[in-house]
């Protein structure tokens, strides 16, 4: 397995430096398509811009989903300063951005570095700390501008997407450093997993469709799913923290969150194979998450959900995982989809 693990790090790397907050992934679309094609798959695309590919296999259909978009922000409006207002996209967390380069993307295909500060960010001049909430917040350009004309002479206006820097890292211990592990650490998986039931024409008991979903971060990724769905999981990130047993080491089965129980059969399940497996899981509940399953059983769809992911520290922040957990939930899945 150490080889689709090694494929799936490299792939992290790929899909993080490309920048997708939600309404801006046609490059990460693009290249989730190029990557299952040259694989030898059929992907295929929604109006929404979700991505779809069957593995294989006939009967009870199964869909694992993950999300390819992040968060980021928009720019709201320009300051009379030169300086760019931003608006969240999806629960972006301000003061875990305070400082963080970042890219602007024009309508017209320009690019445009910068960085995210507060409005009085200088230990040496501000008499209060500023809150780091959005109304306090702005980004600096890395152009020479000092007016709202000169902001607009570069192309940029009201609605331009900002990314933010990922600054992805994987240690020798192991540990994987990135922002927007959630979810492109778990995107990153169901590509190895795609790579392993091709590679190793793994047999197929049951129809198996990745999903790769664009609007998961504004929470309606998951609204639109094959028909014949019997079975959803999402793969997304576990929550490491307090109150928790999971670790960035394990692969996290989640029992209930913000939307309620998951399907009590299929948790069962999971956890029942991740024993016998000998896998290092907990079984959690994430008081403040939601997930594409979740939009999916509201949409009206008639199926089982459930929820499983990596452990991930520090969600919606400079997130931290480790490469063992990435091995839990990939050999989870792997016997699972057997």
């Amino acid at each position: 397995m150490k080889q689709y693990i090694d494929y799936i790090l490299e792939e992290l790397k790929q899909l993080t430096s490309i920048a997708s907050p939600s309404g801006f992934t046609a490059h990460a679309e693009e290249y989730i398509i190029r990557t299952l094609k040259d694989m030898g798959y059929e992907p295929t695309q929604n109006r929404k811009g979700n991505v779809i590919c069957v593995l294989g296999g006939q009967s009870d259909p199964l869909v694992l989903a993950s999300h390819i978009d992040t968060l980021g922000a928009m720019v709201r409006s320009i300051k009379e300063n030169g300086r760019l207002k931003p608006t969240t996209i999806g629960g972006h967390q301000w003061p875990t951005a305070d400082g963080e380069n970042c890219q602007v993307f024009t309508r017209d295909g320009r690019v445009y570095t910068g960085v995210v500060l507060n409005t009085e960010p200088s230990s040496h001049v501000a008499d209060e700390p500023v809150k780091t909430e959005e109304k306090n917040m702005e980004i600096l350009l890395d152009e020479n501008v000092s007016t709202k004309e000169e902001v607009l002479e570069l192309g940029i206006q009201t609605g331009d997407i900002i990314a933010m820097d990922p600054r992805t890292v994987i240690t020798e211990s192991g540990y994987i450093k990135s922002r927007f592990l959630d979810d492109k650490l778990s995107a990153s998986i169901l590509l190895g997993l795609a790579k392993y039931v091709k590679e190793q024409k793994v047999t197929l008991k049951r129809k198996v469709t990745l999903i790769f979903t664009v609007l998961e971060e504004v929470g309606f990724g998951g609204s639109n799913i094959p028909e014949d769905t019997v079975d959803m999981l999402s793969v997304d990130m576990g929550c490491v923290g307090d109150d928790l047993g999971c670790s960035e080491q394990m692969v996290s089965i989640c029992a209930k969150d913000s939307g309620g129980p998951y399907n009590y059969d299929m948790i069962t399940e999971l956890s029942e194979i991740a024993k016998q497996k000998g896998l290092s899981y907990a079984i959690d509940i994430y008081p403040h998450y939601g997930s594409d399953v979740e939009t999916t059983v509201r949409a009206g769809y008639d199926i089982r959900h459930g929820l499983i992911g990596p452990g991930v520290y520090a969600s919606h922040n400079y997130e931290r995982s480790h490469v063992e957990g990435v091995r839990n939930t990939f050999e989870l899945l792997a016997a699972y989809i057997a």
